[in-house]
């Protein structure tokens, strides 16, 4: 299958086929220099199979993990684009998650002012979610995301069939960006995942996902409006992050909990029956003002509340603004029994 997405940046397609990884030639032209960039938690193999593919290429592993998404690593990227002397007609190519992509994207965006980014990702959750929309960056001075670019790749390739090396806590956490985009837009997708086995129906999962994404993405690119629906879930979420120190959960964890917090009862129950399904998490053990803190801290708080997506039904959403009293009994009310 194919999904063309046109921005007012750029057009390019997404591409989801199995066995797509095998066939990069087919979708990008592969007679130009690539930089590959990996991380050490991606089999190697896969960008192995990728450089093969292009007559000359040189493969670049991070290391596994958020903290590469840095400064030190973008220049060391930038590095072996000079050396390796990558010219305007180059490309950079990413071979793993969402750390991977965001990095290698923003670095293409500023090399010569801008080489091809072909993203090729690897995990449920940047298949779904990050691998589109162009957004790119890196953390930097304790804040995350926050030097960066909107840059459309020229393609993207997902094959399913590399997630067979994911283990299932990985799989699992990538499902909830799909569960949280049909919660708050797809009645009918939501309604599937209920109702049949998703590991067996990952591709069309997947394909939802998309087709969700690139409606808003076409739609908002720089989001500046309808885009913030896809923060549903993470503004509990950055909060519980904070608080706990990140813990023991992953990101896509703290989303599936965030999303509690903001929908209606008869839709919690429907999320939490879903999250469940999938040993994902629903509760944790609240610590009061903390949390509280952390979301009155959030970047989109404004004066005395903070502006939240909020889900009464199933397939639709409305933004809220809730002041800090609101705030504080909409997550006493999702956490505290």
């Amino acid at each position: 299958m194919v999904l063309n997405v046109k921005t007012q940046t750029d057009n390019y397609n997404i591409i989801l086929q199995r066995g797509a990884i095998n066939r990069v030639a087919e979708f990008y032209d592969t007679a130009k220099k690539a930089l590959i960039v990996t991380d050490s938690g991606v089999p190697f193999e896969y960008a192995k199979t990728v450089s093969a593919q292009f007559s000359n290429s040189i493969i670049k592993a991070i290391p596994q993990g958020e903290k590469s998404k840095c400064f030190d690593v973008y220049k060391d990227l930038l590095e072996a684009l000079c050396e390796n002397e990558f010219s305007r007609s180059d490309c950079v190519v990413a071979v793993g998650g969402g750390v991977v992509g965001d990095l290698s994207g923003f670095c293409a965006s500023t090399y010569m002012r801008g080489i091809d980014f072909v993203n090729i990702p690897t995990t449920v959750l940047s298949q779904v979610d990050s691998s589109i929309g162009g957004k790119t960056a890196i953390d930097f001075s304790g804040y995350k995301n926050i030097v960066g670019a909107f840059y459309p790749p020229k393609v993207v390739i997902i094959d399913s069939d590399v997630l067979k090396t994911l283990p299932q806590r990985q799989i699992n956490n990538g499902l909830v960006e799909s569960i949280k985009m049909a919660a708050a837009c797809d009645k009918d997708l939501f309604e599937f995942m209920e109702n049949n086995d998703l590991y067996e129906n990952v591709d069309k999962v997947i394909e939802g996902s998309l087709k969700i994404k690139k409606y808003i993405v076409e739609e908002d690119e720089k989001e500046q409006g309808l885009r913030k629906v896809l923060n549903f879930g993470h503004t509990a979420a950055h909060a519980i992050e904070t608080a706990t120190g990140l813990c023991d959960l992953l990101h896509g964890e703290c989303v599936a909990i965030g999303m509690l917090a903001f929908s209606s009862p008869s839709v919690r129950a429907r999320l939490t029956s879903l999250l469940k399904k999938y040993n994902l998490p629903t509760e944790f053990d609240f610590v009061g003002d903390t949390i509280l803190e952390a979301l009155r801290h959030d970047k989109k708080s404004a004066g005395d509340g903070v502006n939240v997506v909020f889900v009464n039904e199933i397939g639709s959403f409305e933004f809220k603004f809730l002041d800090f009293n609101q705030l504080d009994d909409a997550v006493k009310g999702a956490y505290l029994k």
